[in-house]
């Protein structure tokens, strides 16, 4: 008989067809190996030679088939009842609620005339969380270090109706640019939980609102009926342009140039710039401009 004929005559065995056969006499020779001929045990014995007990394929295969019919389950998770992972997330996404709509129950009305109805996302079961979680601590997800990484729940509410729920309330959702959303966030809320106003600074910021105030009231009384552009209801922008300045200033700029319409120009030049009131209403003629160029400049 030719080699060839020989070689397929000795694989003959191990063909797709048999596969069954073979695989019943494998399981048979791990069970047993003396219950199978010489032959098979000898060529299942150089399968085995230099591996690690090998279990019935039988056995093992019925345990996977029970096991698919189970439920599945996380290793380690607990009922969805106790789930401090979910519990977690549900205060992750209420902190990000507050920072996108805490300004829309800001309290922004001196004389508490207006009547804010409070958004549902902004109440605790919106998140399925309840007045029995007050008291547990969860990560806060801050960013800046300044700030404790872990409070309880109920302190973590308290921070966020301070910082966007006051007396200043403040958007950042509209701001494309997600670096710049994430700064200003982190700025605004670190500066209202961390910032200090000294006694001094609260006293310049009055007399600049006095200020601010006082030629308001003047213009209106002087030139009664004569088209200007008042800058009142936006007060705050001789303090707010004033401190940008000055921290500018301590921060190495050399020259600032302020381009506005006309809406409080002419404060912006009496109180910021310096620009006297006597130069200011100094007219000539009657088609004389009074209030000064669109665009100054103020040097350090």
């Amino acid at each position: 008989m030719a080699p060839s004929l020989r070689e397929l005559l000795a694989s003959t065995p191990l063909s797709g067809g048999n596969a069954p056969y073979v695989e019943a006499l494998y399981e048979q020779f791990l069970a047993d190996p003396q219950s199978v001929d010489a032959k098979w045990r000898e060529y299942f014995q150089k399968l085995k030679d230099g591996s690690a007990a090998e279990q019935i394929h039988s056995a093992v295969q019925a345990g996977i088939i029970q096991r698919a019919g189970k439920p599945r389950m996380a290793a380690g998770a607990a009922p969805p009842s106790n789930d401090g992972a979910a519990k977690q997330g549900a205060v992750s996404r209420l902190v990000q609620i507050y920072a996108n709509r805490g300004h829309l129950i800001a309290s922004l009305d001196p004389l508490g005339l207006q009547k804010r109805p409070r958004p549902r996302v902004l109440e605790l079961g919106y998140f399925g969380l309840s007045e029995a979680d007050l008291d547990t601590e969860f990560l806060t997800g801050s960013r800046p270090t300044e700030l404790a990484p872990r409070l309880k729940l109920r302190e973590i509410i308290s921070q966020l109706e301070y910082a966007y729920c006051g007396t200043i309330g403040a958007e950042f959702a509209h701001v494309s640019d997600t670096e710049e959303r994430l700064w200003l966030q982190d700025q605004f809320l670190l500066g209202r939980l961390k910032g200090t106003i000294t006694p001094e600074e609260q006293k310049n910021i009055l007399w600049q609102l006095s200020a601010a105030e006082g030629l308001e009231r003047y213009l209106h009384t002087k030139y009664v009926g004569q088209k200007r552009f008042s800058l009142e209801g936006g007060d705050a922008l001789i303090p707010l342009m004033d401190d940008l300045i000055q921290q500018g200033g301590q921060r190495g700029v050399e020259e600032c140039v302020i381009g506005m319409a006309h809406r409080g120009r002419l404060n912006v030049l009496v109180n910021l710039l310096g620009k006297s009131p006597s130069v200011l209403f100094k007219c000539k003629s009657k088609n004389a401009r009074c209030n000064g160029p669109s665009k100054r400049k103020r040097r350090f």
